[in-house]
């Protein structure tokens, strides 16, 4: 695919392209974007970048101050395999019309300066990253919520509550029973060739995938697992990811979504998150004679992934709904220590066979996350822990579960609530400053958000279940 400006301008004019779809990212990690005819797409359009109205963007400008300019990114390009008019995807980073510097606030920026001053310090040449994102696939969804009303309601041909569904030409059964979707074949899997469209297509936008499955929830949860990448390069393969894995379900009459916990008593998605450090074209987190084959700096790493993991969920737990997820049980990770195989430590050390795929799996985000300023900031909570040796907790290998509440008193577990972490953010972001990779304007504006449309919007509203609870009170 293209690597300069030169190839998407061949690629426009050898591959028929109609349209460019120019793409940026905002403060809370969604995609938006506009449409150019292709012939108005030159080599200026990579220099003298494209304006628009940021004030209109959440968590961007005031209006006093709205102009803002998208300065596409060559590299980014790719082929849209949903739009009837042949079109090309480009991503942009946004910066200021005026001065020409990068935008504080733009997250792909952002992350950019991460990658470089990881690399300034000395510590690693590049991060690794290797995100598990799962999602659900339902036959349809409804919700609302008004004055006078509030609901949803979910349907999955899979689920365990069809089995004695009227169905038309009849109820074949083979639904799946709760929590045991993991691995099913077809016909319990019915969404085996769904799949595999999506894995088609985002080999087709560049995306590399090493496999897709059918996960532990019955009501179609699922997860295609995407190759490694840098930083950066991840950060924009999973919007793209989540993007073809959507709009892939909904030309084939399903709708997929990403939410952490759509479906009470069964799995939440979470997005498990592989980091490794190297340098020189070596992997600096593998020592074969370390716990679990870790190095030193790897378990430094660690221990600044856990001292900052409450300030770090803010970024990586992002929802309130993020929160319906992180509980006991359902394999949720949710204590904070590290483990070469308990699957409830908020940290795992994935089991491989080679010194290239050894790595730190940091379990507790979910894919509500801003993926630029997530990967940014479990880099600047790592380089906290390597510069100044932090050593974590005492792994701990046994089922935390079945601990004594003596043995369980000194684990720290992950906070309980968005607010809860985004009250640890206030208070714990120094390490995010390193660099001036993150900006204090920034972290006031994402939590500002985050309180005002998500937690004080969803904590002044009426639950269902308080009416089954409160009515007849």
């Amino acid at each position: 695919m293209a690597k300069t400006s030169s190839d998407v301008l061949t690629i426009i004019k050898d591959g028929g392209v109609k349209f460019v779809d120019i793409r940026f990212v905002d403060v809370l990690g969604m995609w938006h974007h506009f449409s150019l005819p292709a012939h108005r797409v030159d080599e200026s359009l990579f220099t003298d970048g494209f304006p628009f109205d940021g004030s209109s963007v959440r968590g961007f400008q005031t209006i006093d101050e709205s102009d803002m300019l998208l300065v596409p990114d060559a590299s980014s390009a790719f082929l849209d395999p949903f739009a009837e008019v042949p079109t090309l995807i480009l991503i942009a980073d946004v910066e200021d019309p005026i001065t020409r510097s990068v935008y504080p606030r733009d997250p792909r920026s952002l992350a950019k300066r991460a990658e470089a001053f990881l690399k300034s310090e000395g510590i690693a040449d590049v991060a690794y990253f290797g995100p598990e994102a799962e999602f659900y696939v339902f036959n349809s969804i409804r919700y609302g919520q008004s004055a006078n009303e509030g609901f949803y309601h979910i349907d999955s041909n899979e689920a365990a509550w069809n089995s004695g569904r009227v169905e038309e030409g009849g109820n074949l059964g083979y639904k799946m029973r709760t929590k045991e979707g993991y691995f099913p074949t077809p016909p319990a899997d019915t969404l085996q060739d769904l799949r595999s469209e999506m894995v088609t297509n985002l080999l087709e936008a560049g995306i590399e995938v090493d496999a897709h499955h059918h996960e532990v929830g019955n009501a179609g949860q699922c997860e295609i697992g995407i190759k490694f990448d840098s930083l950066v390069n991840m950060a924009d393969k999973l919007l793209t990811h989540k993007y073809i894995v959507k709009n892939t379900a909904a030309v084939n009459g399903y709708t997929a979504t990403f939410m952490p916990k759509p479906i009470f008593q069964d799995n939440g998605s979470g997005m498990h998150t592989s980091v490794s450090f190297w340098k020189d074209g070596k992997n600096l987190f593998f020592d074969p004679e370390g716990y679990g084959k870790l190095s030193q700096t790897a378990i430094y790493y660690i221990g600044g992934i856990l001292k900052h993991a409450p300030a770090l969920l803010a970024f990586g737990a992002s929802s309130t709904n993020s929160y319906r997820r992180l509980v006991p049980g359902y394999e949720a990770p949710i204590n904070l220590v590290y483990s070469a195989r308990n699957r409830s430590a908020a940290i795992r050390i994935p089991v491989v066979g080679s010194e290239k795929s050894k790595r730190v799996e940091f379990r507790a985000p979910d894919p509500t996350a801003n993926p630029y300023l997530l990967f940014a900031a479990m880099v600047l909570a790592g380089i906290d822990g390597i510069k100044n040796k932090i050593e974590p907790p005492a792994p701990v290998d046994k089922d935390i579960y079945e601990l004594s509440a003596h043995e369980r008193m000194g684990i720290a577990q992950t906070p309980g609530s968005l607010n809860e972490v985004l009250n640890a953010l206030e208070q714990d972001h120094e390490f995010l400053l390193q660099g001036d990779v993150f900006s204090l304007g920034l972290i006031e504006t994402y939590i500002s958000l985050k309180r005002l449309r998500e937690v004080e919007g969803v904590a002044l509203r009426p639950h269902p279940y308080e009416f089954f609870l409160y009515y007849d009170c």
